[in-house]
């Protein structure tokens, strides 16, 4: 008798326990019935990539100067490697309020809450890095901001990126007379193919997986990446040329769910909002010294030769009026107006 009632003791202490344990492990984006923990703030974050992608390590600083701003306890899983999905999954799951609190999101998986968010990645949208980084630090953004809070419940809290897309061409393409006809594969949003043709090239949507096979059997000349891809995929091998159009510099939204974000103490609000800009600022400065490292590697290596595109001013005349004709299709004429008078 004396056993068993110490035996039904020790199980009452261990189910005490994991009570406490799960009491504690609930998430602001997923409460218990009693709400989030008063002891602990569990947020979940996501990431398609390893440890040391710049996106991860972005995260990682966003988790970093939340924990110096909040002065109470908070803890960030993050999970990497797709193990939670993709991009557009984390977009939303975050809308849901449920999974993932915090990750970094293309633009073009807003585009069903708002038609404006594809316009951050136009081609020929920044004239330099110099004019990305302005409009970065400005409220240029903003109507799209508002609008994805709005109807997303996604708030944007900050804005990573920096990859620079250039040309990868089996041979060399400096001006205008040398990019005509040239057969390109774009990417599948429409702007992409209408940009590409008015500055004169001909442009083809191929999956990204055929790139590397299409260019080999000569189904196209060249293809449009940034150099991660271009390191990734080896490109380098059939397209050794690397004409510098810079027709493109990404921009990656850092999101945060705005149904996780309402139940937060409002210090910890102010913390995330601050640690947000910051950290879109950190990943915006440390990808684009990856980006240019790694394109100084292969041309080290002699795996690539780049080129300067000398007539890049005409490129930018001949993209204009469709950017300004998108930009009325999708309502963000406004946006465009504040980028271009950024000086």
């Amino acid at each position: 008798m004396k056993q068993t009632a110490y035996m039904a003791v020790l199980l009452l202490a261990a189910v005490g326990i994991v009570a406490v344990v799960m009491r504690q492990s609930d998430k602001p984006g997923e409460p218990g019935a009693d709400g989030p923990s008063k002891n602990v703030i569990i947020l979940n974050g996501a990431t398609q990539f390893a440890e040391d992608h710049a996106f991860t390590r972005t995260l990682r600083k966003f988790e970093e100067l939340v924990t110096q701003y909040y002065d109470k306890p908070v803890v960030f899983e993050l999970y990497l490697n797709s193990e939670l999905g993709l991009e557009k999954d984390y977009f939303a799951y975050m809308s849901r309020g449920s999974s993932v609190d915090y990750g970094i999101v293309s633009p073009s998986h807003m585009s069903n809450f708002s038609p404006a968010a594809p316009l951050m990645d136009m081609p020929f949208l920044f004239r330099d890095l110099d004019h990305w980084n302005r409009v970065l630090e400005s409220d240029a953004f903003q109507p799209i901001a508002d609008e994805v809070s709005e109807k997303a419940d996604v708030l944007i809290i900050g804005y990573a990126g920096g990859g620079v897309r250039n040309l990868i061409v089996k041979k060399p393409i400096t001006n205008m007379q040398e990019l005509k006809g040239l057969s390109i594969r774009v990417m599948g949003a429409p702007i992409q193919t209408r940009i590409f043709q008015a500055i004169g090239a001909s442009p083809t949507v191929i999956a990204y997986s055929e790139v590397y096979s299409a260019i080999q059997n000569g189904v196209i000349d060249a293809a449009e990446n940034e150099a991660a891809g271009l390191q990734q995929m080896k490109f380098y091998e059939v397209g050794p040329e690397i004409s510098q159009t810079q027709h493109a510099i990404t921009v990656r939204p850092l999101c945060f769910s705005g149904k996780t974000f309402r139940k937060l103490p409002e210090d910890l609000q102010d913390a995330i909002k601050k640690a947000g800009r910051e950290a879109g600022a950190f990943g915006r400065d440390l990808e684009s010294k990856e980006d240019a490292a790694i394109l100084a590697k292969l041309e080290a290596e002699n795996r690539v030769q780049t080129h300067r595109f000398t007539q890049r001013d005409e490129l930018l005349r001949l993209a204009e009026p469709v950017k300004a004709a998108y930009a009325r299709e999708i309502q963000a004429e406004e946006v465009l107006s504040r980028i271009n008078a950024l000086q």
